[in-house]
């Protein structure tokens, strides 16, 4: 690569390093950062935008706060003219990515992987624009490959660098099989670079493996490299593991602005630095100032929490929306009112239920199991008197409010 920085005039120069800032800002690993100052440089004296990469099995629709991670990223490309290039693995989807897995992923479907994808790229709209958003799928170009192009492929890499990967050399020594076709998951994604020539890709820290698996086929096959952005895991709100619906620790970015808010006053205090870097679309001035003042202990973490509550309901719903679900909390919580607009119920059964059946009807528990649990631990209230016994029987009136926990209510309205 030629060295764009030395044609660079001082105005240039700075640009180069404004928009660098920004990029590695968060950024747990940029490889090789020179090279991604080198091709801001060049895009900067030529005047040609940069293609940034993320490629996405849509293997489950529903997107939360955790992924919205990578998506602030590009949507910081975007925001100094580059291209996003979203390439939904339709392909490659059929495969799924075995990444952290100790078996094979189930296979989806074409019907399957298109609802995942359109329900994704709506959902992505919420961070990205996507009118300048160039939207592929790898069906494209994977499905014309014949055997000659795949054993060539294949031929790029050996067997011991694809069993440097954890999840790979983990199932082989414990004696777990892998199949053949699980090997050409990471050779497909960096495919995918090469044909759509790909400056910079990015992903989680946890794609690692896969995404320089593209920088080292686009010099098999004499393109030049992409750079490679790894970006933080963002734990949940447990503060331990990845936020993940699957462990019940995340905030969809679709979910009510009350649910937002509220869920956003749970994270651990330790975390609120964290994501604010990640999962906020504040200035780096603003982000920095947060960080210094909680630090120094000017800023008190539940303050912070609630800028942050405000901030995330106000990227996914707008500022009205924000103002609500702040006002609302600081209503309820801080000083123990119940909400004003809770969700009103239709009840046509019998005018008495046990207390676990109603929770269950009602859909506040999952199970009765959960419902005893929940009023054992003194967390469901009616008409704002707490529930001890969960054998009581409870008269059903119009008007009549059950809560559970600190965020859940209903208000019944018979017939």
């Amino acid at each position: 690569m030629a060295d764009w920085m030395k044609d660079l005039n001082n105005d240039q120069l700075k640009e180069v390093e404004r928009q660098f800032d920004i990029y590695a800002g968060g950024a747990q690993e940029i490889i090789p950062e020179a090279e991604l100052k080198q091709k801001i440089a060049k895009s900067i004296k030529t005047g040609t935008p940069l293609k940034i990469k993320l490629g996405l099995d849509p293997s489950a629709p529903d997107v939360h706060i955790g992924h919205t991670v990578v998506l602030n990223k590009m949507r910081q490309f975007q925001e100094n003219g580059h291209i996003v290039q979203l390439i939904i693995g339709d392909f490659t989807g059929k495969i799924g990515d075995p990444t952290g897995k100790s078996a094979a992923r189930k296979q989806l479907t074409d019907e399957e992987v298109k609802h995942n994808a359109q329900t994704y790229f709506e959902q992505f709209g919420k961070v990205l624009a996507k009118e300048k958003v160039e939207l592929f799928y790898n069906s494209k170009w994977l499905k014309d490959l014949n055997l000659e192009d795949v054993i060539h492929l294949a031929g790029s890499i050996t067997v011991a660098r694809l069993l440097e990967r954890n999840d790979f050399s983990e199932r082989l020594s414990t004696g777990k099989p892998i199949s053949l076709h699980e090997f050409f998951y990471p050779l497909m994604q960096g495919y995918d670079s090469v044909v759509l020539e790909s400056d910079i890709e990015l992903g989680g820290t946890d794609q690692h493996f896969n995404v320089l698996m593209g920088r080292t086929l686009q010099d098999h096959f004499g393109k030049e490299k992409q750079v490679v952005m790894l970006l933080p895991l963002l734990e949940g709100l447990d503060g331990k593991a990845k936020m993940s619906k699957s462990k019940h620790n995340y905030i969809g970015i679709n979910e009510d602005p009350n649910e937002m808010f509220g869920k956003t006053m749970s994270i651990p205090d330790e975390l609120m630095v964290k994501y604010f870097e990640l999962a906020t679309d504040l200035p780096l001035e603003k982000k920095k100032e947060i960080k210094d003042e909680l630090e120094n202990g000017s800023l008190h973490p539940r303050d912070a929490k609630v800028q942050l509550g405000h901030t995330l309901v106000r990227m996914y719903h707008g500022e009205e929306a924000a103002e609500k679900a702040q006002s609302q909390f600081e209503s309820v919580f801080q000083k123990g009112a119940v909400p004003v607009d809770i969700p009103v119920v239709h009840w046509e059964k019998d005018t008495e239920a046990s207390v676990v059946d109603l929770l269950v009807a009602l859909g506040m528990m999952s199970s009765k199991s959960e419902a005893r649990r929940m009023i054992g631990n003194g967390g469901v209230k009616i008409n704002g008197s707490k529930v001890e016994d969960p054998a009581l029987i409870v008269s059903l009136t119009d008007g009549l409010i059950i809560g559970v926990g600190k965020r859940k209510f209903a208000k019944i309205k018979l017939g």
